[in-house]
């Protein structure tokens, strides 16, 4: 009689719990763990007649179901994201099936980090653009916070009464009689100025820390488009803008008002280099992102606030039209009302007398809390994904999974005892029985 053939079937115990599966069906995909012979065998047990995985076996269920659908992977409900994915690259499914996971499960594609060619070039810009990189990347880190901090505290500072009108023109009170005419003392000396000299060194140091990182970044087309980029090159703009309108003043001449009006604006972006810090704050990162990733939400959210806007201030103009104390002279002049009335904040500086207004003004109330709620929950899914992310991230280094490899064999008590070798696994050197 000829020999029996080989059953086109095999068996896979994954930590006690056998499944049956056809070779064709694995052989889908040879470029995996289970679909390639080769990898596959250093899991046989030849007493058994079967592979043995020490491995998750709720995960299994998935890993299985993508042979069997031909690519389809669906993680179980009650796993959490990081563990499937560590059961993904234990069995080898490969980049691809990772990155497909990863878009399934609305993660965000980030983008690759890109370092200069030169190692010089390279060490600098880790230095200022990775503060977790080294020690000095750390200290640098912390100056630049420490500048950022005592140049905020300067700008709120120099517009208390005992400095502002002495120091700076732009900050004094405009008159209500013209707007061109106005002619305001000129002021201090600046070298004299301690304001303008702390001014100056917290520039100096931030147009050092953009030039150097301009000089060092790997691509300059991508450093321009970059948003911290653009806010760093705003923080230090209204600086050399404010003291170059100084400086071109004639002593004998005073400073036009609408001069002031537009220094006034340039002066205003200074508070824009607050968001440095978002450099060096993973939660405003983390605000940013989420920020980022509900632009479809928001912009709803606008929409609708914008529709209620016009349907309440409307309804509530022609529900006051006839009453003479009404508060709603116009439709435009509603806008306002209706913007505090349905984000709930209600000031109280306008407000329906008439029972018709009243009625629309509750409409209004409560169209306001159902608009603002319905987007909010997508916005807050978000954040706790971008939040638990950047959490995993550091406790990934935390715990390494024991494995077990080798050919699975049975021996007596001293045989086995006699072949366990201890070996090291992974950078941790976590201690792993052999057989």
């Amino acid at each position: 009689l000829p020999p029996p053939c080989p059953p086109p079937w095999m068996v896979i115990n994954v930590s006690g719990l056998r499944f049956e599966t056809q070779f064709k069906t694995l052989r889908q995909f040879p470029d995996t763990l289970l679909g390639d012979p080769q990898r596959r065998m250093h899991y046989y047990d030849p007493l058994r007649n079967e592979y043995f995985f020490d491995r998750n076996r709720v995960c299994f269920d998935s890993i299985l179901y993508y042979y069997q659908s031909g690519g389809r992977l669906r993680r179980p409900a009650n796993i959490p994201i990081d563990v499937f994915l560590e059961e993904l690259r234990f069995y080898q499914l490969g980049e691809e099936a990772l990155s497909k996971f990863r878009e399934d499960e609305g993660f965000i594609k980030e983008e690759e980090r890109k370092l200069p060619n030169r190692e010089f070039l390279k060490q600098v810009w880790l230095l200022f653009e990775y503060p977790e990189s080294s020690q000095w990347a750390r200290i640098i880190a912390i100056v630049s916070v420490m500048v950022i901090l005592i140049s905020i505290v300067i700008f709120c500072l120099e517009t208390l009464p005992e400095f502002r009108d002495e120091r700076d023109i732009s900050l004094a009170p405009l008159p209500s009689h013209s707007l061109f005419s106005l002619s305001l003392p000129i002021p201090q000396n600046l070298k004299e100025d301690p304001f303008f000299i702390m001014e100056t060194i917290c520039i100096c140091w931030f147009a050092f820390e953009l030039i150097v990182r301009f000089l060092a970044s790997p691509s300059k087309a991508a450093f321009f488009k970059n948003i911290m980029n653009m806010i760093d090159f705003m923080a230090i703009i209204p600086y050399f803008v404010a003291l170059g309108t100084e400086l071109a003043q004639k002593p004998d001449m005073g400073q036009p008002a609408m001069s002031l009006a537009i220094l006034r604006v340039i002066r205003l972006v200074r508070v824009f280099r607050i968001f440095k810090l978002s450099r060096h704050s993973k939660g405003l990162q983390i605000l940013g992102q989420t920020l980022k990733a509900s632009m479809r939400e928001l912009g709803l959210l606008i929409f609708f606030l914008f529709i209620g806007v016009i349907l309440f201030s409307s309804a509530v103009y022609f529900a006051e039209a006839d009453h003479d104390d009404s508060n709603f002279s116009s439709i435009p002049q509603a806008f306002w009302w209706a913007v505090v009335t349905m984000t709930t904040v209600g000031y109280g500086d306008m407000y329906p007398v008439t029972i018709g207004g009243k009625i629309v003004g509750s409409l209004c109330a409560i169209a306001g809390v159902l608009t603002i709620s319905l987007p909010v929950p997508v916005i807050v899914s978000n954040f706790s994904y971008f939040y638990h992310r950047e959490t995993e991230g550091e406790d990934s280094g935390q715990y390494n999974h024991i494995t077990t490899y080798g050919t699975v064999a049975v021996m007596s008590n001293s045989e086995l005892l006699d072949g366990l070798v201890p070996t090291v696994d992974g950078p941790n050197k976590s201690l792993v029985t052999e057989v």
